[in-house]
């Protein structure tokens, strides 16, 4: 990519739609103080008279978090529906509707840049941000085809989402906060990909990281989902020191954090050398955080403590996906460093393989997504770390489509089972596939539904994952012999070795993702109905204001692969069509990856490789049928507890309870023994404040004691200190 800029008002976007870009955030940030302030509205209240008094009101948000379940993922409580809160009507209007414009202004931005050539990006300077000597940043809003695809993403699937929240929330007393931090999650998720400069980049990122601390803890007053929130803030924190680490290079090295003047400069350095590799490795640490790699993903699957549609959002349409943008849009750093991007490459094989196993063995259908989640993440690392930035890109899309589908359809699940116990006053647990079975009988479209997404995440075709997962893939597989990557090495291993095993870590995970999402769709929708005779009756479809999305989402996950249809299909559709859009930006990076040439393999040998990926997907799904057996399965409640390796994928490897055992408790420790027994306690409390005290209470003590009350001593002293005087002066 050439970043050179032509003069903004010259631009061809600038006389059209484009011009209203700033408008994008904006619309999301409205939403968010109207909301925001209806939540302080509706919570501000009158005391009584008698401050003692009880009047039975004011309880509010404190007692209608959770549902009665272990795993609380619904606003109810045991003691009957709330009444909706008071502006619940005009929060239903603005939460979605803010969405909708805005996802509105993104297809026309889309269909006026498909008009012109997008050679050069369109930058729009809105204010002067940083004045501050040699850093001269503006904030501007950069607006290219790999900006203007995740715009797409995230307002698109963002408005189904928001849409669904208004069935799947309307209950909650929190009702206009929830909205309000939703909006105020896609405002900084916009601000993160339309930024111009990576410190405007990084307000997004650090907003994100707010908002999944808001959202994750909504419900606040369970302690355990007010320390999933605590523990996604903190492991990101971890992850962004590595992202400032790397602005700090870029500035001192290239002297510019402008996202362009990055690129331009970026290009000049020495192939492999150790500022490049510097920096984007650097970055890559700020990825593992934010977007759940090895070792910084253990705070994804904790997410889920929030509503089910905030884990749709995060996973599939913002934040989670920021890591992946980072590496696209710094892709002119990671081309000049081979080592690093097969170090994100191998990172991203490591965790999709590691996260699918744990997938194989979890009960709560949202911890299955989760881990599936950290899995795909891995696949689009894999992908843009080998220099196939189109195809990890296409892999963030197709996935925005069918894992949104799939978290909200869990979420529809949850929905109506929790219902179900609510209306017989269960206390079993709502989200435990155990509990569940014979779904399909209850919701034949929402079963359906599922499976659309099901075969687009095992990769079957021509649903959208197989598509995007076979790029990477393919990709993968055709670098392994003629690229900057297949010429370095990683630990004194062969790029070219390293690359195999990547391929085949990818084709190991596409085998265990086949089979752990056949696995929750048995366990869900087939065999027999475990949820309880009582609790039957009042299984149902979900209302249409939930079940609406997900039929959209459904058409996306299987036809959304004809984005970038391959060259070896070309019969099916027009070939390479996100691969053409997204050249201006990625282009020329990919291609000095591959030495100037692009990648080509054989068509026998694509043939082989695109029916090993279908032949996986397929044996996966059929060992799945043929292995497991939901007519043998018993309710949470029966359940024995898992043994051996079982029992090990169950508790996630312990790798939670290894970090807090190793990381966590001595921290505590050391913190409590000598911060705060040693330094807080002993030298500020016991040494400064009580020593201070002490001291004066002993001059205190001292003066009292030549207080007798009687004039005569005083005179005396006086009269001794007088002769006292003379005789020093007399004497001397």
């Amino acid at each position: 990519m050439n970043p050179a800029l032509i003069p903004e008002g010259a631009h061809p976007l600038a006389t059209t739609v484009a011009r209203l870009v700033w408008l994008l955030p904006l619309l999301p940030l409205l939403g968010f103080l109207i909301n925001g302030t209806l939540a302080m509205l509706g919570a501000a209240k009158i005391g009584p008279a008698d401050p003692s008094a009880d009047n039975g009101h004011g309880h509010g948000e404190a007692h209608g978090h959770g549902d009665a379940h272990a795993h609380a993922d619904h606003g109810h409580d045991d003691h009957g529906h709330p009444p909706r809160h008071k502006f619940a009507k005009i929060v239903s209007l603005v939460g979605p509707g803010v969405l909708v414009a805005a996802f509105g202004l993104a297809v026309a931005i889309f269909a006026a840049m498909r008009g012109v050539d997008m050679e050069h990006p369109y930058v729009l300077t809105l204010f002067s941000w940083m004045p501050v000597g040699d850093l001269n940043l503006n904030a501007t809003i950069l607006l290219d085809p790999l900006s203007m695809v995740m715009v797409m993403v995230i307002t698109g699937v963002g408005m189904l989402i928001h849409i669904f929240s208004v069935g799947y929330m309307q209950d909650d007393p929190g009702y206009p906060r929830y909205f309000a931090y939703l909006n105020l999650f896609v405002f900084f998720m916009l601000i993160l990909v339309l930024g111009g400069s990576y410190p405007l980049l990084f307000v997004g990122w650090e907003g994100v990281g707010l908002c999944s601390y808001l959202l994750i803890g909504f419900w606040f007053s369970e302690k355990a989902n007010a320390d999933a929130g605590k523990k996604a803030f903190i492991v990101n924190r971890i992850g962004d020191f590595g992202f400032l680490v790397a602005m700090f290079l870029m500035f001192a090295n290239l002297g510019t954090l402008d996202i362009l003047g990055v690129a331009e400069k970026a290009a000049e350095l020495p192939m492999g050398g150790v500022i490049a590799t510097a920096i984007a490795l650097f970055l890559f640490v700020g990825c593992t955080g934010k977007s759940a790699q090895i070792p910084l993903y253990v705070w994804l699957p904790d997410a889920m403590a929030g509503p089910t549609p905030v884990s749709a959002l995060i996973h599939a349409a913002t934040m989670v996906t920021a890591g992946v943008y980072l590496v696209a849009r710094a892709s002119g750093i990671f081309s000049m460093a081979p080592v690093a991007q097969l170090t994100v490459a191998a990172v991203g094989a490591a965790t999709a393989f590691f996260a699918a196993t744990i997938g194989l063995k979890q009960w709560d259908i949202k911890k299955v997504l989760a881990y599936s989640t950290v899995s795909q993440l891995g696949y689009m690392f894999i992908g843009v770390g080998v220099g196939a930035y189109v195809a990890g890109v296409f892999h963030l899309v197709t996935h925005a489509f069918f894992k949104a589908l799939l978290f909200l359809g869990s979420g529809s699940v949850i929905y109506v089972m929790h219902a179900a116990y609510h209306a017989t006053h269960n206390h079993d647990d709502a989200q435990d596939m155990r509990n569940m079975g014979g779904m399909k009988t209850y919701m034949p479209i929402t079963f359906y539904l599922m499976w659309t997404a099901t075969l687009a995440i095992a990769g079957i075709p021509l649903f959208s994952g197989f598509f995007s997962k076979d790029e990477i893939l393919a990709s993968v597989f055709a670098r392994a012999h003629h690229s900057t990557l297949a010429e370095a090495s990683l630990l004194g291993i062969p790029g070219s070795t390293l690359l195999m095993i990547v391929y085949g870590l990818g084709l190991a995970s596409a085998l265990l993702t086949a089979i752990y999402m056949t696995r929750m769709m048995l366990y869900t929708f087939h065999g027999p109905n475990r949820t309880g005779e009582a609790e039957r009756p009042h299984l149902k479809e979900a209302p249409w204001i939930m079940t609406g999305p997900l039929v959209v989402l459904a058409i996306l996950a299987a036809f959304g692969g004809w984005l970038n249809v391959p060259a070896l299909l070309d019969a099916i559709g027009p070939v390479g069509g996100l691969e053409h859009f997204l050249e201006p930006v990625v282009g020329a990076n990919a291609l000095r990856t591959t030495l100037g040439e692009a990648p080509h393999l054989s068509h026998s040998t694509e043939y082989v490789l695109v029916g090993t990926a279908i032949l996986i997907a397929v044996v996966g799904i059929t060992f799945a049928v043929l292995r497991l057996k939901p007519a043998a399965l018993v309710a949470k409640k029966d359940s024995p507890a898992a043994t051996g390796f079982d029992r090990v994928l169950e508790n996630k490897y312990f790798v939670d309870e290894g970090y807090d055992a190793a990381i966590v408790q001595p921290t505590v420790n050391v913190s409590r023994a000598v911060l705060w027994k040693g330094f807080d306690a002993g030298i500020i409390d016991g040494l400064f404040v009580n020593g201070s005290a002490l001291l004066a209470r002993a001059f205190g003590w001292m003066g009292s004691q030549l207080q007798t009350g009687q004039v005569g001593t005083y005179a005396w002293v006086l009269l001794i200190g007088v002769i006292t005087l003379l005789g020093a002066f007399t004497f001397r």
